[in-house]
């Protein structure tokens, strides 16, 4: 149903561990700039990043890859992929402060559409972002995603306000 792990230039994307949970704190977990525009709130605790991680273990719908330095084997992020309703196939990231800017993120989400786009039975990959998060905006154009359309009042992200948020959709689709 998910890939075991990819490959890409620079980065090697494998699921995620309790053995990250260390590394996942202190390179975004905490930090309210990296999750500003996120569903969750930064953790305050170590012990709160590892509820995440086996959260994440345990779904039956999704697997969560660590992004992964492929020369330093350093943790720069995560990614989400998200099969909830057949056919179709989501996803969410976060990518540590010390590697924005860097094509990471796009390069992850690249190689992560295009082994969507080879399912048979996957139709739709796509997701949504806060109007004001330019940099996700961006990195989903740049993977190969079509902006679609304006979702009014679409999700709460925390960090900025508690009410639902105006979103931007993002799909490719065959």
């Amino acid at each position: 149903m998910f890939p075991d792990t990819l490959w890409t230039e620079d980065l090697i994307l494998r699921p995620i561990a309790l053995g990250d949970t260390g590394a996942i704190f202190d390179e975004y977990a905490q930090d309210p700039e990296v999750t500003r525009y996120l569903t969750w709130s930064p953790h305050a605790s170590v012990r709160e990043t590892e509820d995440y991680i086996s959260g994440c273990i345990a779904s039956e719908t999704s697997r969560t890859f660590t992004l992964l330095g492929r020369r330093d084997r350093q943790l720069r992020g995560a990614l989400t992929i998200r099969r909830d309703v057949p056919g179709r196939i989501g996803f969410g990231y976060v990518l540590s402060r010390r590697s924005w800017n860097q094509g990471l993120m796009t390069e992850a989400l690249t190689e992560v559409v295009g082994w969507a786009m080879k399912q048979r039975d996957v139709w739709r990959v796509g997701a949504t972002c806060d109007v004001d998060n330019v940099a996700a905006a961006r990195v989903m154009e740049k993977a190969g995603l079509l902006r679609e359309g304006l979702l009014k009042r679409w999700m709460v992200h925390p960090n900025v306000e508690d009410a639902p948020r105006d979103c931007w959709i993002f799909a490719r689709t065959r």
